[in-house]
């Protein structure tokens, strides 16, 4: 007896050693968790968790973006559960993927959160929200992407923009750029260089609609990929076109080596560049260098990091702790301000789902989460977020930098980017 009784010791031993294997490694293999043990109630019942979606392109040909965006949401939640104690006493399940920003992998991921129950979920990019958004469209299935394009929430459906998305980028440098630098005659000729995908088609689609109103004329729209080394073609036809104005969209690896070459080949200086949000950035200096990039405009939609407001010391706290290297790029804090958008939209579902917890769904936090958005401040960190019927960028605001001895110097006060109806247009989507 007392030899079997120690052969059912030593089996159950050997089962919680390999449960305690198979957890290890699909906390480290899966990517999920910031919800690492079970929070239980009084009674011994195991309380629920919210769990919530996020695709990342931790690697891939955007990873000098996504990276760092990945550990500002993760480092965002991990404060709200550790030292908020979660929302209204939940904790946040984060399920994360790498999408390696990848159209395809984006999709099959979007699918996978919906199989296991998100709540709803974030991308980083216009590209993977583009590629997740038809499934979750169909679905009803809720989710917002920090850095948006137009083809994402026109027309509005169940797909939303944290930020201003890129065709604000272009419409407010535009705005700015008439009023404040174009000193010349008659109207400016403008040539933009886009990524060939929603980052770059946002600018470009809100040039076709506004540039001739603002009193523009666009001489060239030259696309380009996330992976190009070697931009000289365009920039040959791009010189021939003799721009006052050269607009990049795109990302900021890409960016680089356009601006690398705009300086050997002597267009840069000499014509004003501007920058959209996706690849102005901490990551285009680094990688352009100080010189090459010295006086060149750009927009984004957070603060910098030397201002003084409410959220910006607990934000600066965390990067410097867990990832000391991130500290400086403003991609830091859009994606900690996601985290904390994450957390609000939760909270107001919460108090907002008749039946609380026990009733939350997908469509009840749209409908009572995301819809009941109204001027949440995010900590001072971005533009405040509110929902307007119609309008799915959940914030209007940007401002206007210069980049001035390898540090981004705010020009302009925050400017709300009115909204533009692109899916009056005939040519969008086509």
């Amino acid at each position: 007896m007392l030899g079997q009784n120690r052969k059912q010791l030593i089996k159950r031993g050997a089962l919680s050693f390999f449960s305690m294997l198979l957890l290890l490694f699909s906390v480290a293999a899966g990517g999920c968790g910031t919800s690492e043990t079970d929070v239980n109630n009084p009674d011994g019942t195991v309380k629920p968790t919210l769990k919530v979606g996020f695709s990342i392109p931790y690697t891939g040909p955007a990873a000098e973006k996504g990276s760092v965006m990945g550990n500002a949401k993760l480092d965002a939640i991990k404060y709200i559960n550790e030292e908020l104690g979660g929302v209204n006493g939940y904790q946040i399940e984060v399920l994360w993927r790498d999408t390696k920003y990848d159209s395809s992998l984006a999709a099959t991921i979007v699918q996978e959160m919906m199989d296991k129950e998100c709540l709803f979920f974030t991308t980083c990019a216009s590209k993977e929200m583009q590629a997740s958004m038809e499934i979750a469209n169909r679905a009803n299935f809720p989710g917002f992407t920090v850095f948006s394009s137009p083809v994402c929430t026109h027309p509005p459906k169940h797909i939303y923009a944290q930020l201003p998305d890129y065709g604000d980028s272009w419409a407010s440098f535009a705005k700015y750029y008439m009023e404040n630098i174009w000193q010349g005659e008659g109207t400016p000729k403008m040539a933009l260089m886009i990524l060939q995908n929603p980052t770059g088609y946002g600018a470009r689609d809100a040039a076709n609609a506004l540039a001739a109103d603002l009193g523009i004329e666009i001489v060239g729209v030259y696309e380009h990929s996330a992976t190009i080394t070697d931009d000289t073609a365009n920039l040959i036809n791009l010189k021939g076109q003799n721009p006052d104005v050269v607009f990049i969209s795109s990302t900021p690896q890409p960016t680089s080596v356009i601006i690398k070459q705009m300086n050997q080949m002597d267009i840069y200086p000499g014509v004003t560049i501007g920058c959209g949000h996706g690849g102005f950035t901490k990551a285009l200096i680094d990688l352009a260098g100080v010189t090459n990039t010295e006086g060149i405009y750009g927009v984004y939609p957070t603060v910098n990091w030397d201002e003084d407001v409410p959220g910006m010391a607990k934000m600066k706290e965390y990067c410097l702790k867990y990832h000391p290297d991130n500290y400086g790029n403003m991609d830091y804090i859009a994606s900690w301000s996601e985290g904390l958008m994450v957390a609000e939209i939760l909270r107001l579902a919460l108090i907002n789902t008749p039946g609380g917890i026990d009733n939350l769904t997908p469509q009840a936090i749209e409908e009572y989460g995301i819809k009941k958005l109204n001027g949440y401040a995010v900590g001072g960190l971005q533009g405040p977020v509110s929902y307007s019927s119609g309008d799915n960028r959940l914030a209007k605001a940007v401002r206007v930098f210069q980049i001035s001895g390898g540090v981004m110097q705010v020009l302009s006060d925050w400017v709300e980017a009115p909204l533009i109806r692109y899916e009056d247009f005939s040519w969008f989507g086509s």
